[in-house]
C-alpha cells in the first residue's frame, strides 16, 4: 500500500503539547522609541540601545592634543549643591580660597540683622577648570548672593550692563582667522567684587561661615554675584580703566574697545569677566594682561580654546567654533541621548500653530528646552528656523509642540560637533541673502523675515523673525525681509570700521524677489507700496548712496534654494552655485583640526 507523505503524523497522547514558532516583530509604533531589552539581537550589545550616540560623534577627525582636552570637558561631573560638595577635600579647599578672596576685598561684614529687613540668600555654584591639554587645572567655588530677591528702589536701582554680541565674537573670530592675528583668553578673578556698592544690602550668613551669634547677617559692602547690580558695578570699573590706558570703546559693540599704534592694532572684547585680546601686536597684548593682573588679577588661558560655551578650534583651513559638549548635554538632560536621530528639525508635513490640542502640562520643561536651543543656534543655522517657529508656543504649548522641540533635538544627534568654520583664504566681502515667506503664520498670517551674512566664506550672522504687521503681498514681505537685512549690514559695516578693516568690494545682498527690488531702486508709489512705512525705505537711500548693491538671484523650477531659505523654509535647502559652496564650507565639522 502506498505511502502518504503530504499527511501529518499522529500525535501520541501521550506526548506534550508543542506550539509552532512564529517570527516576532516590533511594532511600527515603537519605531521611533528605545526600548531597553538587554540582550535583544537587534539591539547594540554594548550599550544596549538601537541608536548609540557613538555611531553619530567620535573623535577621530581631532588632533590627539585637542581630543584630550576635548574629552576632558565632559569627563568630570561637578556638584550641584554645599552638601554634595562638603564632602570632597578639593570643593572644601576651593569654598575656602573663594571666602579668603572675600576677606581680602572686604566684602561684607558680619552685623546684627536691622528691624524690619528680609536678608536675601546665597549659594554655591561650583566649576571645574581644564588647562589647554585637558588636565584639571583647579577646582573653582563661587559664593552667589540670590539677587531675584531684591526689591528696586531700595537694594538696587540701575542695572543694565552690555556685554559683546555673539555675532561680534564670530565676526572677530572670522577676521583673526583671514589677518592671522593673535587670539588670547583671560579671565578676572573675582571680577564682580571689585565693584563698590552704594545701596544698603543684606544677605544671610552663607553655609560654611560661622558666626558668633544668632540672628547676624552679612552687610555687603562691595558687589558680589547675583546682585542686579553687580555687572553694571564691574563694567564701569573695567570701562574706566580701559579709556585710562588709551584704548577706544567701540560705538556699535559697547563691549569692544579698539588700540590703534602706527601698524599695530589691538581689540579686546568683553563677556562680563571673560575676556578675549585679539590683534597684530603681542607686546601690547602682553602689556594690557599685565595692567589687568595688576588692577584685578586675572588667569591667563592662553590662546582662545573654550568661550562661553563655545569650543573654538585652529588649524591651517581656519578657525572652526561649535558647541559640542552644550548640545551632548542638552541630549542628555532631554533624555533623548539613545533617541532615533531625524533627518530634518520640524516635520515637513506638520505646520506648527496654536492648535487645540492637548495642552502640555510642563510648561517650564518647554520653555527650558526652547532657551537652550535657541543659545545652540550660535553656532547652529540650520536649526534657527525651527527654534523661532517653538518660541511662539511659549505661553501656552501643546503635546504637538513639545513633540516638534524633541524632533529638533534628536536631529541634532546626526552630528553633535557640527559647527562654523571661518577660512583663512577668505576675501573681506560682505555678502547677504535676504528672504521672506508670505503669511507663513496660521495663526496672525504674518510673514517670516530671514536673513544671513557672509564675510567672504566665513558665515557670521543670520536671523528669522516674524514680521511685526501683515504683508499684503509676497513683494512687501520680500521687501522688509530686504530692509531688515539692510539694518543688519548698516551696523557690520560700522563694526567692521571700530575694527579697522576695510572691505575688498561693495558689500551685495541677494534676493529672489524681483519686485522688491525694484522698489528698493525705483521712488516707485502705487497702490501696491503707498502703504509702506518709511523706515522700510532705508533700502532704497542706502542703494542710492552707494553703500550696497541689491542683486536678484533666482529659484531653480526644481525647488532648490539659496542659503537665505535655511532660516525661513521648513525643508532643509538645497544651495545652487557658488553659493551652495559658501554655505558648505562654512558649516565645519570640524576636520583636521589641532
Amino acid at each position: 500500500m502506498p505511502i502518504i507523505t503530504d499527511i501529518p503524523p499522529a500525535i501520541s497522547p501521550n506526548e506534550p503539547h508543542v506550539r509552532p514558532e512564529r517570527l516576532k516583530h516590533r511594532p511600527s509604533y515603537l519605531s521611533d522609541f528605545v526600548c531597553h531589552s538587554a540582550g535583544s539581537s537587534t539591539q547594540s550589545s554594548s550599550t544596549g540601545t538601537l541608536y548609540p550616540i557613538s555611531s553619530f560623534h567620535s573623535f577621530n577627525q581631532l588632533s590627539p592634543s585637542y581630543s584630550v582636552f576635548t574629552m576632558s570637558l565632559t569627563q568630570h561631573t561637578e556638584p550641584k549643591t554645599y552638601n554634595e560638595a562638603c564632602k570632597s577635600e578639593a570643593w572644601i579647599q576651593a569654598m575656602n580660597t573663594e571666602l579668603e578672596a572675600l576677606a581680602r576685598t572686604g566684602t561684607w561684614k558680619i552685623v546684627d540683622l536691622p528691624p524690619n529687613i528680609k536678608p536675601i540668600g546665597s549659594k554655591w555654584v561650583y566649576k571645574i577648570k581644564h588647562k589647554s591639554d585637558g588636565t584639571i587645572e583647579r577646582y573653582k567655588a563661587r559664593l552667589v548672593a540670590k539677587g531675584y530677591n531684591q526689591v528696586e528702589g531700595l537694594d538696587f536701582f540701575d542695572t543694565f550692563s552690555p556685554v559683546a554680541k555673539l555675532t561680534t565674537v564670530r565676526m572677530l573670530l572670522a577676521i583673526a582667522s583671514i589677518k592671522g592675528w593673535f587670539l588670547h583668553q583671560l579671565d578676572v578673578n573675582n571680577a564682580f567684587l571689585h565693584g563698590d556698592l552704594q545701596e544698603n544690602v543684606y544677605m544671610q550668613i552663607p553655609d560654611g561661615v560661622q558666626c558668633t551669634k544668632p540672628n547676624q547677617v552679612c552687610k555687603l559692602l562691595k558687589s558680589l554675584y547675583g546682585l542686579k547690580q553687580a555687572s553694571r558695578k564691574w563694567y564701569e570699573k573695567l570701562t574706566s580703566l580701559l579709556v585710562r590706558e588709551g584704548y577706544t570703546q567701540s560705538t556699535s559693540d559697547y563691549s569692544l574697545f579698539t588700540l590703534s599704534q602706527q601698524n599695530n592694532f589691538t581689540a579686546l572684547l568683553i563677556y562680563v569677566d571673560d575676556v578675549i585680546l585679539a590683534g597684530t601686536d603681542i607686546q601690547e597684548i602682553n602689556r594690557i594682561k599685565g595692567i589687568l593682573d595688576h588692577n584685578f588679577k586675572i588667569k591667563d588661558l592662553g590662546v582662545v580654546k573654550y568661550f562661553l560655551g563655545l569650543e573654538v578650534a585652529h588649524s591651517k583651513e581656519g578657525i572652526s567654533i561649535s558647541q559640542r559638549k552644550y548640545c551632548l548635554d542638552l541630549l542628555n538632560d532631554s533624555g533623548l541621548l539613545g533617541s532615533k536621530p531625524a533627518s530634518t528639525p520640524l516635520d515637513p508635513s506638520i505646520k506648527l500653530h496654536q492648535d487645540n490640542g492637548k495642552p502640555f502640562e510642563d510648561i517650564s520643561l518647554y520653555r527650558r528646552l526652547v532657551g537652550k536651543l535657541l543659545y545652540l543656534t550660535n553656532t547652529r543655522p540650520d536649526i534657527t528656523y525651527a527654534t523661532q517657529q517653538l518660541s511662539q508656543f511659549l505661553h501656552n504649548p501643546t503635546v504637538t509642540h513639545y513633540k516638534a522641540a524633541c524632533r529638533v533635538i534628536r536631529y541634532l544627534k546626526h552630528n553633535p560637533g557640527r559647527g562654523l568654520l571661518f577660512h583663512r583664504n577668505a576675501d573681506l566681502q560682505l555678502l547677504g541673502y535676504s528672504d521672506a515667506d508670505w503669511a507663513g503664520c496660521m495663526d496672525t498670517r504674518r510673514s517670516t523675515t530671514g536673513y544671513c551674512f557672509f564675510l567672504g566664506t566665513s558665515l557670521i550672522s543670520w536671523k528669522a523673525k516674524k514680521q511685526t504687521t501683515i504683508s499684503k503681498s509676497s513683494s512687501e514681505a520680500e521687501y522688509r525681509a530686504l530692509s531688515s537685512a539692510t539694518c543688519e549690514l548698516t551696523w557690520l559695516l560700522y563694526l567692521l570700521k571700530d575694527l579697522h578693516i576695510e572691505s575688498s568690494k561693495q558689500p551685495v545682498i541677494f534676493c529672489d524677489n524681483q519686485s522688491a527690488l525694484h522698489i528698493a531702486s525705483n521712488p516707485v508709489f502705487h497702490e501696491r507700496t503707498k502703504h509702506i512705512e518709511i523706515d522700510c525705505h532705508l533700502v532704497r537711500e542706502k542703494v542710492q548712496e552707494g553703500l550696497m548693491s541689491a542683486v536678484f538671484i533666482g529659484i531653480s523650477r526644481t525647488g532648490l534654494f539659496y542659503p537665505g531659505d535655511f532660516v525661513v523654509d521648513r525643508l532643509p535647502c538645497t544651495i545652487l552655485g557658488s553659493a551652495a559652496k559658501r554655505l558648505k564650507e562654512s558649516v565645519s565639522t570640524r576636520d583636521s583640526i589641532q
